[in-house]
């Protein structure tokens, strides 16, 4: 695989200049992950609208399925990225690794979304039944679970983009979960 260079503002079309300097305002810099959508004239807008786009999930639990979802599909780039943001969201290390390995032990309502995303993800959408079921019994709803599966399919974009495009990784690294003991 030959890896994609990272577009700079300069070598991107004005909305896409525009975009940038919006997320340079807001986060302090433009991710490399979301510079490479910058090489499509729609594609960088067109994910940031869907990944803001109103749901059901609150900022933590959307952390839930980002991190079991990049996990499954081993997103190196999105393991270290939703990392960090789900420590700026209040998980502690160990909880995130089990949050990657699909799992909660510490949440029984977190446990069942993080198994439903990793079911999803592993089964491409085929689900197991009673994976849907213990999600409902959780205290999800029908929304959550359709808001989910849309959220699944938002991080397996950037999944595959990072796993086909190999752009430099710009959050702290992450062990991989095969060398951590949970």
């Amino acid at each position: 695989m030959s890896t994609f260079n990272v577009p700079k503002r300069e070598e991107v079309s004005e909305g896409n200049q525009a975009i940038f300097d919006n997320l340079e305002k807001a986060l302090g810099f433009v991710p490399n992950l979301y510079a490479t959508y910058a090489h499509s004239e729609n594609a960088l807008g067109n994910y940031l609208a869907l990944s803001g786009a109103k749901t059901s999930l609150n900022a933590k639990q959307k952390e839930v399925v980002n991190l079991a979802v990049s996990q499954v599909n081993n997103c190196s780039y999105c393991l270290a990225a939703h990392t960090a943001i789900g420590k700026m969201n209040g998980f502690i290390e160990a909880q995130i690794l089990e949050l990657r390995a699909g799992e909660a032990s510490f949440d029984s309502k977190l446990d069942a979304l993080a198994k439903l995303a990793k079911n999803i993800t592993e089964n491409r959408g085929a689900t197991d039944e009673e994976v849907v079921t213990d999600f409902l019994k959780a205290g999800w709803t029908k929304e959550n679970l359709v808001d989910t599966i849309v959220l699944v399919g938002d991080k397996t974009i950037s999944n595959y983009l990072h796993r086909t495009t190999g752009v430099p990784i710009d959050f702290p690294a992450v062990q991989s979960l095969e060398t951590v003991q949970l």
